[in-house]
């Protein structure tokens, strides 16, 4: 069949299967979406992956009513390192001729120090920290943040440098341009307000919010023991349907920002936020599922999941997790996928065991653990994976 094969999605759930189909390595990376008729989205896939594409388990995903169709597009698809070229000839164009102005060359230094993405947050972008980071810029101040905001289409500028040691892994951003920090970012019909300067917002972990979107938690109450701005304890509640989420969260800019979104969701009846140290949360016996939605480790959650999970029925912790895999050893053919694999598995059996063990010291009886589920969120790092463990809990 003539064409690029695509999957028709409607334009308000695009970006969750464009995620969905990236995470399964289904998406075409080389071309980028095109709009369609009818407020629809077409995303290219590979056609390597086409027959094993399940649009049930897309939809579910997605929790999705609209377009989901597979179609052969005959439009053309612009490359995106075509697009990503335009975009930065004509950032680069502007900054020449600004700098020409003031009497300043343009240089291949220069050049390299133009940003290479970045995340958008409605009229404001965040900018990482591998970028204008040379001293001509400062000397520009203020002049070349307006100039920059205008060539990649925002109002506001903001730029990351790392996460700060203050315990409450709050960002250190500061403000380039526009008048406040505050911004709302929309995933899967869940609004998230928040102060880019004092709040975290980890766009990599979409594909876990969605996973979690998709449970069915109606009639269970749900204990997020690292709630944040709300990641998961909004989808718990809008989605899935928990009837109560005890959200606990410590940094008090996370909290606000919180009981905000709690409120913008219309699910603020349901959900009871607990300010402090979780480690000194006053509940147990009261939860049918616990997310431990901390990286690099959720660790010093363990003992406070276990005493929280219900004596005469259990449940599910799911637990988050940075893991390591060794490198490929090329004497024992090794291949990396593999090596990553085995090195997941044996994170899951380990962490299955010791939470038997937190759970037996707790409640004085050998409970029965299963690995349900390993998930894969993200990479963090080389050889370094965001994972999430599905662990089954039921007392004797």
């Amino acid at each position: 069949m003539d064409g690029v094969p695509c999957l028709r999605v409607s334009q308000c759930h695009a970006q969750q299967f464009r995620i969905c189909l990236q995470s399964k390595g289904a998406l075409d990376l080389s071309l980028s979406l095109l709009k369609d008729s009818d407020e629809t989205v077409l995303l290219p896939i590979s056609a390597s992956c086409l027959p094993q594409l399940d649009l049930l388990s897309l939809r579910a995903t997605v929790v999705s009513e609209g377009a989901c169709e597979v179609v052969w597009s005959q439009s053309h698809l612009q490359s995106k390192i075509k697009r990503g070229r335009t975009s930065g000839n004509k950032l680069e164009k502007i900054l020449q001729e600004v700098l020409e102005s003031h009497g300043e060359g343009w240089t291949e230094e220069l050049r390299g120090d133009l940003p290479r993405s970045f995340q958008r947050h409605g009229d404001l972008l965040l900018l990482g920290d591998n970028c204008f980071s040379l001293p001509l810029w400062k000397k520009m101040d203020q002049q070349i943040w307006s100039v920059v905001a205008r060539g990649l289409g925002a109002k506001r500028l903001a730029k990351t440098s790392r996460i700060s040691t203050d315990g409450f892994r709050s960002p250190v951003v500061t403000m380039l341009f526009g008048e406040h920090s505050w911004v709302k970012h929309v995933d899967n019909r869940i609004s998230y307000e928040f102060d880019v300067t004092r709040c975290m917002f980890s766009a990599g972990n979409i594909t876990e919010k969605l996973r979690v979107a998709g449970f069915d938690c109606r009639g269970e109450t749900v204990v997020d023991l690292y709630a944040g701005i709300g990641y998961f304890t909004l989808p718990y509640l809008v989605h899935a349907g928990a009837s109560r989420v005890h959200a606990c969260e410590w940094n008090p800019d996370a909290v606000q920002a919180l009981q905000n979104n709690l409120e913008a969701n219309g699910v603020s009846d349901r959900c009871t936020v607990h300010h402090g140290d979780n480690r000194q949360l006053q509940l147990c016996d009261i939860a049918d599922r616990v997310n431990l939605g901390l990286i690099p480790s959720s660790e010093d959650g363990w003992p406070v999941a276990c005493r929280l999970l219900r004596r005469t029925t259990g449940g599910v912790l799911h637990i988050h997790q940075n893991v390591t895999s060794a490198i490929g050893d090329a004497t024992h053919r090794t291949s990396g996928k593999k090596a990553a694999g085995e090195a997941w598995q044996a994170w899951a059996d380990d962490t299955a065991d010791r939470i038997a063990s937190l759970l037996e010291d707790t409640t004085g009886a050998r409970w029965i653990t299963n690995n349900r589920h390993i998930e894969h969120v993200k990479s963090y790092a080389p050889h370094v994976h965001h994972m999430v463990l599905d662990l089954e809990c039921r007392p004797p």
